[in-house]
């Protein structure tokens, strides 16, 4: 077995202050790095994209953080900042069958079809909220893109998709924010488990009581027709994945791909042009600057051997997205370059295999129809910040800008 003191180590940032700079770090380590978390946890991570696609899909490889010997042996408190990434129960940390079994409640419901029926709805949410940009401009004339554009169009999207009660959705965004931090006390983090699962809980009972035609009231029917095909737990910890995931990935995507096209001109004249699509522009980002930049959740049940490196059994390991989108073993010795008309190579943003994210559609859908009005409607658009002054969220999961402050210039009239 592999002495652990050999391969390369890295601490990384609870903060999350230079994810591109850390993913670029753990890349030139090597393929196998071990890493230290916040806490002193150790795991282990896997730098290569076409090794963590290999992994993704090893049997051998158990996403349930019950097999984490760390957990087993008592070492991750209830008040570790990671926590609330981890020590849940939904499909994204079951395995074969029973992640089969959830994966087909919520896909039965959310399929393609229903997405593109969405593209009306999400056009009109995006219509509204570009209109009211030069409403927020602070007395220099700006607007920061993240809470008033950004932040509000998958967080009202997949809100109104799951039925949450208008009264429920500001203490929920809230909540969810903060499990996305890494840089939280103790006692922080264990308030805010309490509070989110009593809203996720709040939430379940009202559409139980007063039923829609939305996922959450689906998967309420589905578990009162049939307790064995759903537990209350399980109930609750899907809807804190797609609530989670569905608003949290698309936010940080859009904010990423605004700052990516105003800091690189040509780019945004390719698209202005129509010679590139934004569709294209959505995939360019998700490879060039991941929104989730790193992602804990892989245990092997038995010692596995990745580039010459033994992984022993219940260890935890972390897939780097922002290092696999920039590595150039296989998106080619120009990766770490924004480049929109790059030869698109299969990115991991979205996940890969089995497990790969449901909401991917829906996500896309949101972050295309959000950049062609934003930049339909304000064609000066330009950034108010230095890139380097833009604060990062202080997370090592989110790979985002804390703010966008933008200058809307033509356009930019408020709508009477």
């Amino acid at each position: 077995m592999t002495d652990p003191a050999q391969v390369p180590h890295l601490t990384l940032d609870p903060a999350g202050a230079d994810h591109q700079g850390e993913a670029a770090r753990l890349r030139e380590l090597g393929p196998v790095v071990r890493i230290t978390l916040p806490g002193d946890v150790t795991a282990w991570s896997v730098t290569r994209h076409d090794l963590i696609a290999d992994l993704v899909t090893d049997p051998r490889v158990s996403k349930d953080w019950r097999n984490w010997n760390a957990i087993k042996r008592g070492e991750i408190p209830d008040g570790w900042p990671l926590i609330g990434m981890v020590k849940v129960t939904n499909m994204v940390t079951a395995d074969g069958q029973e992640h089969r079994r959830l994966r087909k409640l919520i896909s039965q419901t959310f399929t393609p079809r229903r997405v593109e029926d969405m593209r009306g709805t999400v056009a009109e949410i995006v219509e509204r909220l570009v209109s009211e940009l030069p409403g927020h401009a602070g007395p220099d004339g700006t607007v920061d893109l993240r809470p008033h554009f950004a932040y509000p169009v998958p967080m009202q999207v997949i809100s109104d998709l799951f039925g949450v009660p208008m009264d429920d959705r500001p203490p929920l965004r809230d909540a969810v924010d903060k499990i996305f931090r890494s840089d939280l006390d103790p006692e922080t983090v264990l308030a805010n488990q309490i509070e989110l699962y009593k809203i996720l809980a709040r939430v379940v009972e009202t559409r139980r009581k007063d039923p829609g035609d939305d996922l959450t009231s689906d998967l309420v029917a589905a578990r009162d027709a049939d307790p064995d095909a759903l537990t209350e737990e399980e109930l609750v910890g899907t809807l804190l994945l797609m609530l989670a995931a569905g608003h949290e990935t698309t936010l940080s995507l859009i904010v990423n791909a605004v700052r990516a096209l105003l800091t690189h001109p040509g780019q945004l004249a390719l698209v202005r042009r129509g010679e590139v699509s934004w569709a294209e522009v959505v995939e360019e980002t998700l490879r060039w600057d991941a929104p989730i930049g790193n992602f804990l959740a892989r245990y092997p049940l038995e010692d596995i051997d990745i580039a010459g490196t033994v992984i022993p059994a219940g260890e935890a390991i972390m897939a780097p997205y922002s290092a696999a989108g920039r590595d150039a073993s296989h998106h080619g010795p120009d990766a770490d370059r924004f480049d929109i008309t790059r030869t698109q190579q299969r990115h991991l943003s979205f996940g890969h295999g089995p497990h790969v994210c449901l909401g991917a559609p829906l996500a896309r859908l949101e972050a295309t129809t959000a950049l062609e009005a934003l930049f339909d409607r304000y064609p000066d658009l330009s950034l108010a910040a230095e890139p380097d002054e833009l604060p990062p969220v202080p997370s090592m999961f989110s790979n985002s800008a804390s703010t966008l402050p933008v200058r809307l210039g033509g356009g930019g009239n408020p709508t009477p």
